[in-house]
């Protein structure tokens, strides 16, 4: 009985390092059902395209980003700004919606100020409380929560959405700022270790800026590598000899070609790892160009390229039903549009007149259309990967972007599987 008992507890200390002994569980039956999701954009991390009110009522046009709205008001204004903010963007009711929309995941923006602030950061806290708010109303309405770090130390990407608009990504050139964002990645496993039946997903940077590594950000791919391999290890073994965690762990594609991971992180080693990548065309000039049918003849296209991913969970996780990026501030505060000739040196294509604001405001033919490149980008995503999640559920002066708002208008339906161009890709 002796041996047997040994020969068992040896067994049981291997399977819980080693991947498929025993199946984890991740709360969701990734790869069999679709991901089919909404962003909770601006709410946690704010953006003044999403919530223009909170940046212009700070009445000062150096206030850009998170970084500088801490930076250049009173911290207790700021507070009380960001706090009734929190309390009413994003409420018990929105999720209730989102659910009622047949929807079955929310992805949540955080930045790393949420848990931790270096003394000479201003961004302002307090973020946490509606965090885990989310996790209880999402609970209580069936949705699963993809927690996303958009804002690591130092800013991975130098956008406006990592909370810091700077001239490049400066994340990767200091090893402090790594490991303060491991730090966090070992937080979040310890917080909700016990919650992956709802939080199933961590992905664990958002964006970062691979795609301009032979200018602003040398050596920013090896570093994203390894901090991939790192957190994924902080994330799936947080306790040497203890359980493994049921967290799907989600990458962001570095806005590399998705060929550029094969062979890594390969599923015979890695459990539950996801990749996430974002398709927008809008962006540069010969997409702001496009003809309607040319956007959605180039969505049902990516059907094969998500088919053909090397990481077989692979979503969309940012996209939006949209052409143009007419969007007040979508650029930037102060920035312009490429698609109206706003925007320093570019050439406009048309005016941004009745393509953003109100719904109220868009003609016919475009509701339309915003239907049909819906439909056209869901179908695209479900068939060739493992699902979708929408940019974003609610704006304040943007409805073109807002899932809340299609649904009120007409433009993506109730039930997301209902489609009025059920055959809009040929298939």
């Amino acid at each position: 009985m002796g041996y047997f008992l040994g020969a068992f507890l040896a067994f049981f200390a291997l399977a819980s390092v080693i991947p498929g002994l025993f199946a984890l569980d991740f709360g969701f039956s990734y790869g069999k059902e679709k991901v089919r999701g909404v962003n909770l954009g601006g709410w946690l991390v704010i953006e003044s395209f999403t919530t223009p009110s909170v940046f212009d009522n700070t009445n000062d046009n150096r206030v850009v980003d998170e970084y500088t709205f801490g930076l250049y008001q009173n911290k207790d204004v700021g507070y009380k700004a960001l706090k009734q903010h929190w309390e009413t963007f994003i409420t018990e009711q929105d999720f209730a919606d989102i659910a009622a929309a047949g929807l079955n995941h929310v992805r949540i923006p955080i930045g790393h100020w949420i848990l931790d602030v270096a003394p000479d950061e201003p961004y302002i806290t307090g973020q946490l409380p509606y965090l885990l708010k989310a996790v209880e109303w999402a609970e209580k309405y069936g949705l699963h929560i993809i927690i996303a770090l958009y804002g690591a130390p130092g800013s991975q990407n130098g956008f406006i959405n990592s909370g810091h608009f700077r001239d490049a990504a400066y994340w990767h050139t200091n090893s402090t700022n790594v490991a303060r964002t491991n730090e966090l990645m070992k937080s979040l496993t310890a917080m909700f270790a016990e919650k992956t039946d709802v939080v199933s997903v961590i992905q664990i940077i958002n964006e970062a800026a691979g795609f301009r590594k032979a200018i602003l950000n040398p050596g920013l791919l090896a570093v994203l590598k390894q901090y991939y391999y790192n957190a994924y290890d902080f994330i799936r073994n947080p306790l040497p000899g203890k359980k493994r965690s049921n967290f799907m762990v989600m990458l962001h594609d570095g806005f590399q070609h998705l060929s550029y991971w094969d062979n890594f992180m390969p599923s015979s080693e890695y459990e539950g790892v996801m990749m996430d990548t974002h398709i927008y065309q809008m962006f540069n000039d010969h997409d702001a160009r496009m003809t309607y049918v040319e956007h959605i003849q180039r969505a049902c296209q990516n059907a094969s390229i998500m088919a053909q991913s090397p990481i077989p969970l692979t979503i969309i996780g940012e996209w939006t039903a949209t052409n143009n990026d007419c969007g007040p501030h979508l650029l930037g505060r102060f920035q312009g549009s490429r698609y109206d000739g706003t925007l320093n040196g570019t050439t406009a294509v048309g005016t941004c007149v009745g393509l953003t604001g109100s719904a109220a405001t868009f003609s016919p033919e475009y509701k339309e259309f915003m239907r049909q490149y819906w439909e056209a980008q869901t179908q695209s995503y479900e068939r060739g990967g493992a699902g979708w999640v929408m940019w974003t559920w609610k704006m304040e002066n943007a409805d073109e972007w807002s899932y809340q708002a299609g649904l009120a208008n007409g433009w993506i339906p109730q039930d997301p599987t209902d489609y009025k161009y059920p055959n809009i890709c040929g298939q």
